[in-house]
């Protein structure tokens, strides 16, 4: 078909939730822009989702209430979904597919760009390298985030990840190079998306923040395109704008369940707990958009934000979020029962790429000991509160003590703070020497002689 001849059709076959099936169609493609026409005159957009012989599966974006098949045309675009892409995004508040919600004009840039995207190639990557530093303690002094990285945040329901998520947002840093932060609220409530604007709003205001909101109550194929427009504008302003960006995306439960959704109105075949089959590759192919190019400045890091429902870690999203990406930080009930924020699990979390952005002549030369330390001795405090459970504290030897003493120091005075504070890494780490210094000198095998010496 001669996508410069515009040709409307009109042969609606059907209407299923959010879908239209067109017949009649020719030379038609997967992923395809599109155009209807609503009887009223009402103009909507759809992508075409599946192609076979002469029918054409469309989703709509703003859902198909109100339409009709009899009077509505469909006219097929010839490309893909594109946007402009460029530091035109800085400092504004948009819906999920870009629509600006803060009063202002819509974005343009002098390029544009397709919201599919496509994972980077592996010949041309960079291995992550420096870290991403987010000023919440737990995390940088234990599980460092690194520039190019995928690192997930699994939640559980009812405790403050989104807290967590704009206070990342709001105060993260790569050390003094230009860095810029793109958060995407996925299926938030009004409350949840007022509460990430507001937190987020001097960032914004600085020209450092890129924030799409989507709602609950935005039509269910938005939710599919907020984390892909999240990272299209991503991609140029790392790797043309020469900028590190930060994709903060929450909550990726909300995401897998509009996938499932679109999935169930196609009549596809599911697979575990109602999810599609492809539910793997589909979050690969956001999350490997992530990374850092050969030759070329700036670097695309990706936090994702989920829920594990009913606190599930085997639950598909987390468990195949798992396989995808370099490491998870987990939260924990007990935690967040004791009222200590964040409540992040230290020995459930995991950052695999650590190495290759903390330690000498990228944070601090005794960075990587301290921590090793730390989680060496918090898991042996663990077994030892266990074990006063059934025998009582005053069946434990001094050393044992010290060891809770140790657990009681490292919550109050490294892991817990403010929703506001910013800490820097020095004050971290003085923090981990203080907390380690409950112990015993003879306890702190993994730290070098040298270092134990200066203090």
């Amino acid at each position: 078909m001669n996508h410069d001849v515009r040709v409307e059709f009109t042969g609606i076959r059907e209407l299923r939730g959010p879908l239209i099936v067109v017949g009649g169609v020719s030379g038609v493609g997967w992923d395809e822009f599109v155009t209807i026409r609503l009887a009223t005159g009402e103009r909507r957009h759809g992508l075409v989702l599946e192609v076979d012989r002469d029918l054409a599966v469309v989703e709509v974006l703003e859902g198909t209430a109100g339409m009709t098949a009899e009077g509505t045309g469909v006219e097929f675009l010839g490309e893909p979904l594109s946007i402009p892409v460029g530091p035109g995004w800085l400092g504004r508040v948009c819906s999920g597919r870009g629509v600006p919600l803060d009063g202002g004009p819509p974005v343009l840039g002098a390029v544009t760009a397709p919201v599919a995207g496509a994972p980077l190639n592996p010949v041309r990557r960079e291995p992550p390298a420096e870290p991403v530093l987010t000023g919440v303690s737990v995390i940088d002094a234990l599980s460092t985030l690194v520039r190019g990285q995928k690192l997930p945040l699994f939640a559980l329901p009812g405790l403050p990840q989104l807290e967590l998520a704009t206070q990342i947002a709001a105060q993260s840093t790569a050390g003094g190079d230009p860095f810029s932060v793109v958060f995407a609220g996925i299926g938030l409530t009004h409350t949840d998306a007022a509460f990430a604007a507001d937190a987020l709003e001097e960032r914004s205001a600085a020209g450092e923040l890129v924030l799409l909101l989507n709602t609950a109550d935005d039509p269910v194929i938005e939710r599919i395109l907020t984390p892909r427009l999240a990272l299209t504008i991503a991609e140029a302003l790392a790797f043309t704008e020469g900028r590190h960006v930060l994709v903060v995306m929450t909550d990726m439960t909300s995401y897998a369940e509009a996938l499932r959704e679109v999935s169930a109105a196609r009549g596809e075949i599911p697979a575990r707990r109602s999810y599609p089959g492809y539910l793997y590759s589909d979050l690969a192919s956001l999350y490997e958009r992530c990374g850092r190019i050969k030759g070329r400045p700036g670097s695309v890091t990706v936090l994702p934000v989920l829920t594990m429902p009913g606190g599930d870690i085997t639950h598909p999203v987390p468990d195949l979020t798992g396989y995808i990406t370099e490491g998870q930080m987990v939260f924990s009930a007990e935690l967040h029962a004791r009222g200590l924020y964040p409540p992040i699990d230290p020995l459930q979390s995991l950052s695999r790429l650590m190495r290759t952005g903390a330690g000498p002549g990228r944070t601090r030369a005794d960075h990587l000991d301290v921590a090793a330390q730390l989680l060496a001795a918090l898991a042996r405090a663990r077994q030892i509160r266990e074990l006063s459970e059934l025998i009582g504290v005053t069946a434990l030897s001094d050393t044992d003590r010290s060891y809770l003493r140790f657990e009681q120091a490292f919550r109050a005075d490294l892991l817990n703070q403010r929703p506001d504070e910013s800490r820097e890494l020095k004050d971290t780490l003085e923090r981990a020497w203080q907390v380690l210094l409950h112990l015993p000198r003879r306890e702190l095998v993994m730290l070098p002689a040298a270092l134990l010496e200066d203090r």
